[in-house]
């Protein structure tokens, strides 16, 4: 069976963590996820999903060796705190340093620009990002699924089904 961590801190964006977590359900997929809190996380429109691990206990090496994806969801009051958070940064550098397949959706992409991953990359991120993506030394691509290697964006939640079409097909590329 195919393990997904989806990795996020309340207020994400509603659309940006609760499509992805039942879209993977429904392809199959074990899913984690990975936030400030327990049992159920709250996105900044009152969705939620569950929360299975803390942040604070999350081991990258082991996360790397057990989920087959990583998701970050967007929205911006969860981005602020999750870019901080120190694990949250290792364990998005370490997985692509690992060539491991990672979906990261609108604001998403802070995390992916302060894990220092995305120079010489195409990404896509919410579009007041776009001097931020290209600052980091990567070219800003506005498009509804951007898959540069093992790293798919989409810069809104607009765009969550083809992102994710994306993801799911990258993925398929990369375990087949």
């Amino acid at each position: 069976m195919k393990k997904a961590l989806i990795l996020t801190w309340e207020g994400y964006k509603d659309y940006e963590a609760v499509y992805p977590y039942y879209r993977l359900l429904e392809e199959g997929f074990e899913v984690d996820v990975a936030s400030n809190t327990l049992g159920k996380v709250f996105g900044i429109l009152g969705g939620s999903i569950p929360s299975t691990i803390l942040l604070d206990d999350l081991d990258p090496d082991q996360a790397l060796s057990t989920y087959d994806l990583l998701i970050i969801p967007g929205g911006v009051v969860s981005l602020e705190k999750l870019r901080l958070h120190p694990t949250a940064v290792q364990l998005t550098k370490s997985w692509c340093d690992q060539n491991k397949v990672l979906g990261s959706i609108c604001s998403g992409a802070q995390l992916l620009i302060t894990a220092g991953v995305t120079n010489n990359r195409k990404i896509s991120a919410y579009y007041s990002m776009k001097q931020d993506v290209i600052n980091s030394g990567a070219e800003f691509v506005d498009s509804p699924a951007v898959i540069d290697n093992n790293i798919i964006t989409s810069p809104h939640y607009k765009w969550v089904g083809h992102w994710m079409k994306a993801v799911l097909q990258t993925l398929n590329q990369y375990t087949t």
